[in-house]
């Protein structure tokens, strides 16, 4: 039987990405928690049978019903949600960022701990097949010995979404909602982060929408990030520098951009290009998708030979700890050791 989702949360993470991956990956969601009655029919009608409750509370209350819960609430939501579903016992799924910050981040590890119950981190960036064909160019060894990773998270929203993630100033922001997959990225591919510099503006909204990171790795890469809200030209999404070459990704997930003509006559299926001043050869993106995620996790949960954790949330809370220094350095404008 497939495994059995219970989602806090039915807007955009859980109805538009976690519910989405999941019937992706044929798990099925049976519970929903939303009290706005729009969402409420919208969950009715993509998963009929599913419980629908008002609160956590309720859902927690009738635990039969579900497997495995996704907490895909508002950032600040984060650390009441998962310890109240970490004290039920129902091992569970948290969305990143794993806190607003990182003694909240560790506190919900403690907790989750101490009452016994696994949980993981909606990291699913590390699924991306552009992710993973960079990690296979990296471990063969053709671009020689990488000193600089680049990658922009750029959008050109010159008119504000009127959502939490917009306007809260407690956990809202590009940084939270950016910046973990972009941190993320750069520490699965080249390790830990030793110091951090970065920027930080407000442009058109109330939080953060526009920022700049640059990570100083242990093993001597630096990685430059950047992510942006009112971006007129985004892109290239990556640039990797190595001895022996480069890798570049113009564009990203089908936004527009002015960099998407050097993709003409890139063969089906190219990630990216491997390229050596004007030469260039079309990289094939890797097998993958984010619905892999969900696939880790019912391996995970079901007990599959050799099944690990599909993110460990220490790594959530090492991101979080970057994203911390990123705050002091942009706040004092210095390098901010981690």
């Amino acid at each position: 039987m497939a495994l059995r989702l219970g989602i806090v949360g039915y807007g955009g993470a859980g109805r538009q990405i976690h519910a989405k991956l999941a019937r992706e990956a044929g798990l099925t969601v049976t519970a929903v928690v939303t009290r706005d009655p729009g969402r409420r029919v919208q969950a009715a009608g993509d998963w009929p049978g599913a419980k629908l409750h008002d609160d956590l509370a309720s859902m927690l209350g009738d635990r039969g019903a579900y497997d495995v819960v996704v907490v895909a609430s508002p950032t600040a939501m984060h650390a009441e949600h998962a310890a109240a579903v970490a004290a039920a016992g129902v091992p569970f799924v948290l969305d990143k960022p794993i806190g607003i910050d990182a003694d909240e981040a560790r506190r919900i590890v403690d907790v989750a701990a101490d009452a016994g119950t696994p949980f993981t981190v909606f990291h699913n960036r590390r699924w991306d097949p552009e992710q993973l064909a960079l990690r296979a160019l990296i471990r063969r060894g053709d671009l020689g010995d990488v000193h600089t990773f680049e990658r922009r998270w750029e959008r050109w929203r010159p008119v504000p979404r009127q959502r939490w993630k917009e306007r809260d100033p407690r956990g809202g922001g590009l940084l939270l909602d950016l910046g973990p997959h972009l941190v993320d990225s750069a520490t699965q591919l080249f390790g830990r982060v030793e110091a951090v510099y970065a920027e930080m503006r407000a442009l058109s909204t109330p939080v953060e929408d526009d920022v700049f990171l640059v990570l100083h790795h242990a093993d001597h890469v630096v990685s430059r990030l950047w992510a942006g809200s009112l971006v007129g030209a985004p892109g290239p999404r990556t640039r990797v520098l190595g001895t022996g070459g480069a890798f570049v990704v113009t564009t990203f997930e089908e936004d527009a951009s002015p960099f998407e003509v050097l993709d003409a006559g890139a063969p089906d299926g190219t990630a990216g290009w491997l390229t050596h001043g004007r030469e260039r050869t079309p990289v094939p993106a890797a097998a993958g998708g984010h619905a892999d995620f969900y696939r880790a996790v019912e391996a995970w949960l079901t007990g599959e030979d050799d099944a690990v954790v599909p993110v460990d949330p220490a790594d959530a809370v090492r991101t979080a700890e970057v994203l911390d220094a990123a705050r002091v350095a942009a706040r004092e404008g210095r390098i901010v050791e981690v």
